[in-house]
């Protein structure tokens, strides 16, 4: 199957967060992407049938943020359908806390912030999975929540870190999580932090030495990372609609 007849559903939960570093890769695969920007009151489409994946982004409100955020319930559902359907789920940061709540995992709001690039490290399993194999240490992947995880019943732990032992994981048929923020470059990072610096000033004094030193130290792995990892992705939805056309 060429990828170009592919049609990726994208979730935005977020005014300016989107697939950041990803855009490339989908572009260079011809990936067709659909954008729904739910926060903005976008309604999300009623099942997955017009689509070959979907990623659920990240998001400034908390995965329990039901009466902030009305459309979680429906999104719930939604990547519980696509999972059923054997259409691949991604979902980054808020996304990957959305997709442990539908699979009956639990939510935990406001732990230690974990932000900057990040060392994260597979575990057993994530080591021979073919999306987080390609996760080295020495190579940190950018990170900003406070807030995570319990994995669901039936999960499979692929990747941690110091600071959080929930940086990936995979559930059901053929869903995915990552709270790390591997599609982030330059432009998200400057445009995030931009937009909540005083929140910065406040949470972690001398976040911007920090900052501009780790990206001109870590950006262009943590986007050869990205540029990988999407593509694993890609080949993950592509093998999954030719097994349900066969």
């Amino acid at each position: 199957m060429r990828s170009e007849e592919l049609r990726v559903l994208v979730i935005e939960n977020y005014k300016g967060t989107d697939v950041g570093e990803m855009a490339v890769t989908f572009a260079d695969r011809g990936i067709t992407l659909d954008v729904v920007q739910a926060f903005n009151g976008t309604p999300l489409p009623v099942g997955p049938d017009d689509h070959d994946g979907m990623i659920v982004l990240g998001g400034d409100q908390n995965a329990l943020d039901d009466s902030g955020s009305p459309y979680f319930p429906p999104l719930l559902d939604l990547i519980r359908a696509f999972d059923t359907a054997r259409r691949p789920v991604l979902g980054i940061c808020l996304g990957a806390q959305l997709l442990a709540r539908a699979h009956g995992g639990g939510n935990i709001v406001g732990d230690e912030l974990e932000f900057g690039y990040v060392p994260v490290t597979p575990t057993a399993a994530g080591i021979k999975d073919p999306l987080t194999a390609i996760l080295d240490p020495h190579v940190p992947i950018f990170e900003w929540h406070s807030d995570t995880f319990t994995l669901p019943p039936g999960a499979i732990h692929l990747a941690t870190s110091k600071a959080y032992r929930n940086q990936a994981y995979s559930v059901g048929n053929m869903s995915y999580g990552t709270q790390f923020h591997f599609e982030v470059g330059r432009t998200l990072a400057e445009r995030w932090s931009t937009a909540h610096a005083g929140y910065l000033d406040a949470q972690r004094p001398g976040w911007r030495p920090q900052i501009a030193r780790e990206l001109e130290q870590h950006e262009a792995g943590a986007c050869a990372f990205c540029a990988a990892f999407t593509n694993s992705w890609i080949d993950l939805v592509a093998d999954a609609r030719i097994r349900r056309s066969a």
